[in-house]
């Protein structure tokens, strides 16, 4: 018997990983699918190393599910790191079904003949590639409006940039002042040791 984990992801934390639950449930009941597990993260998808994304694929059995609302939730990845995750998940013969690639619904039917499985396995595996390298080029673009962007804001004379934390600047400094070292300073603010030579410039 085959079990169905859902990922769920978001980039940022103030985005809700949990959005598409109600979504991926009403899926998996209206094919007598019983989810076995839930794994949400707050990380980029162009992060190959996501912690939940692993434990889910580590607790899979050979032939379970990977429910997902749509591809960019699994990858927003370059070329090398896809693979890598393909990789991982076909060697744990986990089968992936995205709410946005209907043809993977087949995966979460019950089995037919060995022809016709194995054919929607090579359809799916082919779409699944091209919405990765679709979710990646969707990224690279968005960043590369956002650079020039800003650029343009920059000649302008509009741009600001993003506006200093002054609390947590202050704390920086205070921490310079009773002799932190840096390394200890950027564990404690998760802060570049840029921003801390920055501000120890500044004092």
């Amino acid at each position: 018997m085959c079990h169905v984990r859902a990922y769920l992801r978001a980039s940022t934390e103030d985005q809700d990983a949990n959005r598409a639950r109600a979504q991926l449930q009403a899926f998996a009941d209206d094919r007598g699918l019983d989810v076995v597990g839930w794994y949400a993260e707050n990380m980029s998808g162009t992060v190959v190393d996501r912690p939940e994304l692993f434990r889910l694929i580590n607790d899979s059995k050979p032939g379970d599910i990977l429910l997902i609302e749509q591809v960019d939730r699994l990858s927003r990845l370059k070329l090398a790191d896809w693979q890598r995750l393909k990789g991982e998940i076909t060697a744990r013969g986990i089968r992936v079904v995205a709410l946005d690639l209907p043809t993977s619904w087949t995966m979460a039917a019950k089995a037919g003949d060995e022809f016709t499985g194995r054919m929607f396995d090579a359809i799916n595996g082919m779409l699944l590639d091209m919405l990765a390298a679709i979710a990646r080029k969707d990224y690279d673009d968005r960043r590369r409006r956002q650079t020039e962007g800003q650029a343009t804001a920059k000649a302008e004379g509009k741009y600001k940039g993003r506006p200093a934390d002054v609390q947590r600047n202050a704390g920086i400094a205070a921490m310079l002042k009773a002799g932190a070292s840096w390394s200890s300073i950027q564990a404690a603010t998760g802060c570049s040791r840029a921003t801390i030579a920055k501000i120890s410039k500044a004092a």
